[in-house]
């Protein structure tokens, strides 16, 4: 999915002002944002027609901690622009090896033979 101009001009009120050296518009960012969560992929993945992904990523960082992201997919939502209906729930399957003693696996009470040093 893609906004249109029109789309956009709607929702810009409540998006940040752009100051300084800026390369990406906030319409480019957003169809960005939008192709990563339609398509799943990581940011070094983006489409180079959207810029930089590093830049893209460094932008999104700020608005998720000023709250920007969730008033933007609000007011998209009001608008009858866009509607998310979250019907996938991701798993984590990150494993981390343990070693056994840790996970209360009983240990050796009596040595090997090779270990015991024999007496004089």
């Amino acid at each position: 999915m893609r906004l249109s101009q029109e789309q956009y001009d709607k929702i810009k009120h409540i998006l940040p002002v752009q100051r300084g050296n800026v390369t990406i518009d906030n319409l480019t960012l957003i169809n960005a944002l939008l192709y990563i969560l339609e398509n799943g992929c990581k940011w070094r993945r983006l489409p180079s027609e959207y810029g930089y992904w590093h830049a893209i990523y460094m932008r999104y960082s700020r608005w998720v901690k000023n709250g920007v992201i969730e008033r933007m997919f609000r007011e998209l939502h009001v608008q009858n622009i866009l509607h998310l209906k979250p019907d996938a729930s991701m798993m984590d399957s990150t494993t981390i090896k343990v070693h056994p003693d840790a996970c209360g696996a009983l240990k050796k009470a009596v040595f090997s033979p090779s270990v015991v040093q024999k007496v004089d």
